[in-house]
This record gives structure tokens, sequence and C-alpha cells, in this order.
């Protein structure tokens, strides 16, 4: 019954955490995960240039 009793209190602790939260705006939301994507795009981007570069250039030396 204790754990019961301390998972109940671990819940109503948690929520009076999240109503202290304060949540970005959903604008914010948007133009952050943007810019997130737009990273994630170009590091992809450069690793994949990398990784063909590198694959070339074994390829390369393998066959002479």
């Amino acid at each position: 019954m204790k754990a019961f009793s301390s998972f109940i209190n671990y819940l109503q602790e948690v929520r009076v955490e999240l109503k202290q939260v304060v949540w970005p705006k959903r604008d914010a939301v948007i133009k952050l995960t943007l810019i997130v994507f737009i990273f994630s795009g170009l590091v992809g981007a450069y690793l994949g240039g990398l990784d063909f570069t590198f694959t070339k250039l074994l390829e390369y030396l393998v066959s002479r």
C-alpha cells in the first residue's frame, strides 16, 4: 500500500511542477522546429557528401 501512496504523491508533485512550466508560444515552437529540420538537413547533406567522397576514394584506391 505504501508504494501506491508514494506513486500518487509523485503524480501530485508532477502536476504541481507542470503548472509552473512556462510553455513556449506556437510561433516559437514552429520557428525552432524549422531551425532544427534545416540544421539536421545540412548536417545530413554534409555527412552524406563526406561518405560519398570517401567511398569513391576507397573504390579508386582498391581498384588500382
